[in-house]
């Protein structure tokens, strides 16, 4: 066995990186065989749907690429998984916000910041957070989660028509968190496991179907902690959110508070011929009880295709958080409802896809400063290396 000094000087040296993909990733290839990019997976997943017949079950027939077949149940799962398994928030987590007290001169900042920095600071308060006495290292959580895909509608011009069931799949997840920015995640659903992970500095995630990969620009946190697993995370994260004004939620008047991805930051997002437009997050945060009781991301990006056509792609994903319950003094969200939309449009074409899928999800147990717990559970796995020469994209 390898000492721990010595794994560590193993795995960090210098290679480059393999970026992770946030969209749907379904490999349509059967394991083993020759790797494509993320994108081009994506357009074939979609240009299958378009060619099957109305009302068809996506869950009986089968298609791949290359001659190759692989069951539609299983490529709706794994696209699921690759856009439900394991998103990221679009920024990086700001310091502790309840360590930056509201500003001397409240008229140098703008209304909209400081109104959204009065509402973090709420949402601290009816959390738990500002009368914590211990101070939180780590936090454990596992639950379980059921993911289904709903239907994919296909649009040419004015003909529309309507695919697939609501066939859904159960599993289970694990998550370990230790601050500073690392995670790691283990989430299996219908025989398929996703294990991702942060050690502060490199983001990455596993799939069967594609190996391991890295995310490129800066660390961001996993979107699971910040759905209400982590008040101090999403409230690090909405540190510099703008206040957009009011909605109402269900039966809740909720404040609207929004963070965003900046040029710089998206662009170093970018893969090949998919370019990242825009990534921003959006909180709901209850008037009544200052809770975060619902939130919403929407990523943009465009593609350019080999026929030069321009295809958008945008990823909206809406979070209903409800069941608070106090652990160890701090409300934590026990369980949620995840609905997710893909559309995909051409620049110039009337024609359109989008694909919707759910998730809902239960925390059965939390535990925050796990004894034992160390830097060494978050290092990423030496086969981010080894894979990384292998899988680049052409």
């Amino acid at each position: 066995m390898m000492s721990s000094k010595a794994r560590k000087k193993q795995m960090w040296s210098p290679q480059p990186l393999t970026p992770l993909m946030e969209g749907p990733d379904p490999e349509i290839q059967e394991e083993g065989g020759k790797k494509e990019s993320s994108w081009e997976a994506i357009r074939d997943w979609f240009r299958v749907q378009k060619g099957l017949p109305q009302g068809s079950s996506l869950s009986t027939s089968a298609y791949g690429s290359n001659g190759s077949t692989v069951p539609a149940k299983r490529q709706d799962l794994r696209l699921l998984l690759g856009v439900l398994g394991c998103p990221l928030a679009p920024i990086p987590q700001a310091n502790d916000p309840a360590d930056h007290p509201m500003p001397a001169h409240i008229k140098d900042i703008p209304f909209e910041t400081s109104t959204a920095h009065y509402i973090i600071q709420q949402y601290l308060a009816a959390s738990g957070c500002l009368k914590q006495q211990k101070c939180t290292k780590n936090m454990y959580a596992s639950g379980m989660v059921k993911m289904v895909c709903c239907e994919t509608e296909v649009s040419a011009g004015r003909n529309v028509k309507t695919l697939g069931t609501r066939t859904g799949e159960s599993g289970c997840f694990v998550l370990w968190q230790m601050l500073p920015g690392m995670w790691s995640l283990e989430l299996v659903v219908g025989g398929n496991k996703v294990v991702a992970g942060s050690d502060g500095k490199t983001v990455w995630r596993h799939t069967p179907w594609l190996g391991t990969h890295a995310a490129k620009g800066p660390q961001r946190p996993l979107r699971r902690i910040i759905q209400g697993l982590d008040p101090k995370s999403t409230a690090s994260l909405f540190a510099k959110a703008q206040c957009l004004g009011e909605k109402r939620i269900g039966d809740d008047d909720c404040f609207v508070l929004k963070v965003s991805a900046d040029h710089e930051a998206v662009m170093e997002r970018s893969e090949g011929p998919a370019e990242v437009i825009r990534h921003a997050l959006y909180g709901y945060f209850c008037q009544k009880s200052g809770l975060l009781i619902y939130l919403e991301d929407s990523h943009l990006t465009r593609v350019g295709t080999p026929e030069n056509e321009t295809v958008y792609w945008e990823t909206t994903i809406g979070s209903s958080i409800a069941d608070y319950r106090d652990v160890d003094g701090v409300l934590i969200a026990h369980q949620g409802r995840s609905i997710a939309t893909v559309f995909r449009c051409g620049e110039l074409s009337m024609e359109y896809t989008r694909t919707r899928m759910e998730e809902v999800w239960n925390i059965d147990d939390v535990v925050f400063n796990v004894p034992g717990l160390s830097m060494d559970y978050f290092i990423a796995p030496a086969d981010i290396y080894d894979s990384s020469s292998a899988v680049q994209s052409p």
